[in-house]
């Protein structure tokens, strides 16, 4: 069945689901909602200092602010994947950006730290939609180079995530965490995006039907053991890049204005840089993935970061935001690489696979986060930094995954 060709969208799109084409304006979309999405997210570690401040709040308290938002945004992923894979549903991307709006309405008018919650729990609902979707769209919208089209996805969201603290530096910190309402305009516009993306994926859900079946014949050539040994190791690596980066983007402008005295503003520059880093060096694992193979990406990525993460308790201010950045440039590459290299694993579950990944990622670094919370009540917030050093070693169970390349072309 051809899909409706009355459609010039349609018409335009088709041949990047059929052939090698990459259909460009739909991932630039994608990279651009994710820009718009993730910008919205991270005002919420952006906005700590104030919360901490309005409401008393103490760092077990910052932390459960952060385990409710990853675990509301992680524990949903897994189930809208695999529904989806199912049940393809074209404009769930724009329905779940209206629980983000909701949440943002919600959060600029908090007067209490359990509106708070709810509010970061609402931002968290929309997430959980958004991610596994638009991961699904983008590898749709690829051509096969799926590296290439994950990382243009994922760069949108890090440079977003970047973008919180500038915002909130510039914004919100002078003028109060009110005008948190005025990014609900920020939301209606991924909605109007993501209407659109919608309307080319419902054009284009015959070709979907089809390669599906096309993938119900493809089976990996690894054993299920395998399969599973090697999606243990991929959570573990996830494990240790996303508890880092939690005890950074939560905690790292505490870090810097109890060691080094730095002012609140001061600090929201020095975690913009770190992001901005983490947004520049997103978008080379996906592509180097796609030309040398994503084992050595994640090798790379993980592994790589180890020896500036272990430096980096003991250097002055100066130091401090050179290595953040070192690090965030390096450690970024590994989740697109992470992320495809899973889907080649178990072939036919982009879904299921993308909001397992996803949904892990925001769970375990909201639970990372209210534990390390916890652990700077107890002892100090540069002895929780002191212990995270350690955590990028973790890359070294890089060597027991399968070089799923090699094994394709033996």
């Amino acid at each position: 069945m051809k899909p409706i060709e009355q459609n010039s969208l349609a018409v335009d799109a088709n041949p990047a689901i059929n052939t090698s084409q990459t259909v460009f304006p739909i991932l630039l979309a994608l990279s651009f909602c994710h820009l718009l999405n993730d910008t919205m997210q991270s005002l919420i570690p952006s906005i700590y200092p104030m919360v901490k401040e309005s409401f008393q709040l103490n760092f077990t308290q910052i932390g459960l602010i952060t385990f409710t938002f990853q675990v509301s945004a992680s524990v949903l992923q897994p189930v809208v994947g695999a529904f989806t894979d199912k049940r393809p549903q074209p404009f769930a991307l724009a329905v779940g950006m209206c629980f983000t709006l909701l949440g943002l309405i919600s959060l600029s008018l908090a007067n209490s730290f359990n509106l708070v919650l709810l509010s970061v729990g609402l931002i968290g609902v929309g997430s959980a939609v958004f991610h596994p979707e638009a991961s699904r769209v983008a590898r749709m919208a690829s051509g096969g180079k799926h590296g290439m089209a994950q990382s243009l996805f994922q760069v949108g969201g890090n440079a977003g995530s970047s973008l919180g603290p500038l915002l909130a530096a510039l914004i919100l910190l002078p003028y109060g965490r009110f005008q948190v309402i005025w990014f609900s305009l920020v939301a209606l516009l991924a909605i109007v995006i993501l209407s659109w993306v919608g309307g080319w994926y419902k054009q284009s859900l015959s070709h979907v039907a089809a390669k599906k079946v096309e993938k119900a014949h493809q089976e990996s050539h690894l054993s299920k053991g395998k399969i599973v040994f090697a999606i243990g190791i991929l959570l573990l690596l996830i494990f240790s890049k996303y508890i880092y980066m939690a005890s950074i983007s939560s905690y790292f402008t505490f870090y810097l204005i109890d060691k080094f005295g730095v002012s609140i503003q001061n600090s929201q520059i020095y975690l913009f840089a770190f992001l901005f880093a983490v947004a520049a060096g997103t978008f080379i694992g996906g592509p180097v993935g796609d030309r040398i193979g994503r084992k050595y990406v994640i090798w790379i990525s993980i592994l790589g970061a180890a020896p500036f993460a272990l430096l980096l308790p003991y250097v002055n201010l100066f130091w401090t935001g050179v290595l953040s950045c070192i690090i965030g440039l390096i450690l970024s590459s590994a989740f697109s690489a992470i992320l495809v290299y899973a889907q080649e694993l178990i072939p036919g579950k982009v879904g299921m696979i993308a909001g397992l990944f996803f949904g892990f990622a925001f769970g375990i670094a909201g639970i990372g986060s209210a534990i390390l919370g916890s652990l700077a009540d107890k002892t100090s917030i540069e002895y929780v930094f002191w212990i995270c050093s350690f955590l990028p070693l973790i890359g070294l169970l890089t060597g027991f995954l399968p070089n799923l390349e090699r094994s394709k072309t033996s």
